[in-house]
């Protein structure tokens, strides 16, 4: 009984959010202009449930580069107002449109001189009539059995936010390098400004070996290097190859005397290899593709400058 509820309550959340299609009109169109030429914020305010929604609608626009903040109306009118000025844009939500808290702010906002876009659920309300623009988020019913609690409601007053605030990316030409700027941590950060160069082994940890070492010597290298491979080069410091594990199982099970032998005879020649520009996400996707543990890193003249193993990649946060 209680999946066959969460269901109905889901169906009548994604019914409500259908409905708001056919409403986005010339009216929205004229909001997105608005916010576009304002010089100052966008200010978000709403009390309760429609106020927690209204602090992500004013993230996800601070996020991308439409300046915002999310005004508590309750502290709004013990001081807070002052943070509204006549460039701003005030976005209101209330659901009945007859939220006290809300309503006590209109006749100074009107006095500020910001213009004032409500995000509604009743068209003839006293939060409707009062402002410049309204949004209209009205649901046939709420998802709570009582019709009491917003669920509904609130789902629509998101999901428009979230077309404004895509609306307006888009008419910005936000570009991800923009998205970037206002993400340099976590994640989202690190896939797009991490580059190879700023996680790959370099100096000691990059082993390099000229293509007459012996295997022996190689192992060597890279077991001082804690690495998985090394990068074979010619005298003049180009890249010719890598002995990586996987050569040394394949060759150490039919040549008894491998560790004797010169690596240019059992390397690995043209391997995959990455420029230390590239976008460590790329890389990781290059090595997962490929299914390689670890690539060299050359620069525009063939030269090994660097080692990306996937650990690195682990470590950075990547994956």
């Amino acid at each position: 009984m209680s999946i066959k509820k969460a269901k109905k309550v889901l169906q009548t959340e994604a019914e409500a959010i259908k409905e708001l299609i056919p409403r986005l009109n010339k009216d929205f169109g004229k909001i997105i202009e608005i916010i576009l030429g304002c010089s100052g914020r966008i200010v978000v305010t709403g009390m309760g449930k429609p106020g927690i929604m209204g602090q992500k609608i004013s993230a996800t626009l601070s996020s991308t580069g439409t300046p915002s903040l999310f005004l508590h109306p309750a502290e709004a009118v013990h001081g807070d107002l002052g943070r509204v000025t006549k460039d701003d844009v005030v976005l209101a939500l209330s659901n009945s449109g007859e939220t006290e808290e809300i309503l006590k702010l209109l006749p100074i906002i009107k006095k500020i001189g910001a213009k004032l876009v409500s995000f509604v659920g009743d068209k003839s309300s006293t939060l409707a009539k009062m402002s410049d623009f309204i949004l209209d988020v009205s649901v046939k019913k709420e998802a709570c059995p009582l019709g009491l609690v917003p669920t509904a409601s609130t789902t629509a007053m998101l999901a428009m936010g979230d077309a404004l605030a895509v609306a307006l990316l888009e008419r910005r030409g936000f570009m991800v390098e923009d998205f970037a700027f206002y993400h340099p941590a976590g994640t989202i950060g690190k896939k797009i400004w991490l580059k190879v160069e700023d996680v790959m082994r370099k100096g000691p940890a990059n082993p390099l070996v000229r293509e007459n070492s012996t295997i022996k010597e190689v192992l060597y290298k890279i077991t001082k290097a804690r690495a998985g491979s090394a990068t074979i080069i010619d005298k003049n410091g180009r890249l010719l190859g890598v002995f990586t594990d996987g050569d040394l199982r394949r060759h150490l099970e039919n040549d008894s005397h491998l560790p004797e032998r010169k690596v240019k005879d059992v390397m690995t020649k043209n391997p995959v290899t990455i420029g230390p520009d590239k976008l460590a996400v790329e890389a990781l996707r290059i090595l997962q593709q490929r299914k390689i543990d670890e690539v060299p890193v050359v620069n525009e003249n063939g030269k090994p400058i660097g080692l990306l193993d996937v650990q690195d990649l682990l470590k950075a946060g990547l994956v």
